[in-house]
C-alpha cells in the first residue's frame, strides 16, 4: 500500500539529535500510514548506522556533504507518500502532531504547504514564518524575531508567504510540480524559494499554531559556524540573484566589505 506520507529526515554529524527524533517518532508513530527516510550527508559520527538499526527506518548515504537542500530532493524522489514532510533531525515530533498537520492539508484543497508551530525545548516560539524575502523584509523579519511579539505572533492561524523547512508538510504533487528544492541554495533561503515556487502557482501556504513541534536548533551547524556563515552567505547571494537581480550587486559588495 503506499503510504500517505514520507517523512524524509537530512542528518549530518548531530547523531544524539537525529535518534532522539527518531524515537519521538517511534514512540507515538503517526496514525497515517507513513514511511521514514533519513539521507545521511556523510556523517563521520556514527549517525546513518544508528538510523540503520531502527526498524522501518530507509537510510540512504550519500557519500559526501551534498547539502541540505539536494539530501531533501534525494529523499523525495526516494519516496512515494502522497505527502512530504521535511523534517529536521534536530527536532521532537509530539504524539498526534503529524496528524493534525496531515488533517490541514485534507481541510483545504488550495493548501499545499503546512508549516506548525515551533518551540525550543523551553516551550519558547520560533518565528518559523514570513514575508518573501526582501531588503525590507529581512529587515522586519530580523526584528521581530528579537522582540517580545514573538509568542503572540505565532498563535495566529494564517497564510504566510513561506514556512520553515524545519517542519514543512506539502502535497507531493505539488513538490514535484515545481521540480523539488532549487539545489542552487546549498542550504539556507531553499524553503522561502520553494515556498515562492508554490505560490506562483496559485497554491496557498498555511501557517497553524495549532500544532507544536520542539526545534532545538542548528545542532549540525554549531559545529561548523564558518562554513555555515559562508553557506548562508552563498544561499543569500543566489536568493538575490534569482528573485531581486538588481540588490544583488550590493549584497554582493556588502558581503566582500563585512566577510
Amino acid at each position: 500500500m503506499t503510504p500517505v506520507l514520507s517523512i524524509i529526515i537530512v542528518s549530518f554529524n548531530a547523531r544524539g539529535d537525529l535518534e532522539r527524533c527518531l524515537d519521538s517518532l517511534q514512540d507515538a508513530p503517526p496514525a497515517a500510514p507513513h514511511e521514514i527516510l533519513v539521507v545521511d550527508n556523510g556523517s563521520a559520527d556514527g549517525s546513518a548506522d544508528a538510523a540503520r538499526r531502527r526498524p522501518a527506518v530507509t537510510v540512504i548515504e550519500t557519500g559526501a556533504n551534498v547539502g541540505f537542500t539536494r539530501a531533501n530532493n534525494i529523499g523525495i524522489r526516494a519516496s512515494t507518500g502522497a505527502n512530504v514532510l521535511l523534517l529536521n533531525g534536530d527536532t521532537i515530533v509530539p504524539a498526534g502532531a503529524i496528524d493534525r498537520l496531515l488533517g490541514e492539508l485534507d481541510r483545504d484543497a488550495a493548501v499545499a504547504v503546512v508549516g506548525p508551530r515551533l518551540v525550543d525545548g523551553d516551550g519558547r516560539a520560533e518565528l518559523s514564518f514570513g514575508r518573501m524575502i526582501g531588503p525590507l523584509n529581512e529587515l522586519r523579519q530580523q526584528r521581530l524575531a528579537r522582540s517580545r511579539e514573538v509568542d503572540a505572533i505565532t498563535r495566529q492561524r494564517h497564510y504566510p508567504d513561506w514556512v520553515s523547512g524545519a517542519c514543512l508538510l506539502v502535497r507531493r504533487r505539488d513538490a514535484e510540480a515545481v521540480g523539488g528544492l532549487d539545489e542552487r541554495f546549498f542550504m539556507y533561503t531553499e524553503d522561502v524559494d520553494f515556498c515562492a515556487s508554490i505560490r506562483a502557482r496559485g497554491r496557498r501556504v498555511l501557517f497553524t499554531p495549532d500544532v507544536e513541534i520542539v526545534h532545538l536548533r542548528g545542532r549540525s551547524a554549531a559545529s561548523a559556524p564558518g562554513a555555515t556563515r559562508d553557506h548562508y552567505r552563498r544561499s543569500q547571494l543566489a536568493f538575490y540573484e534569482k528573485h531581486h537581480p538588481r540588490w544583488a550587486p550590493l549584497l554582493r559588495l556588502y558581503v566582500r566589505i563585512f566577510r
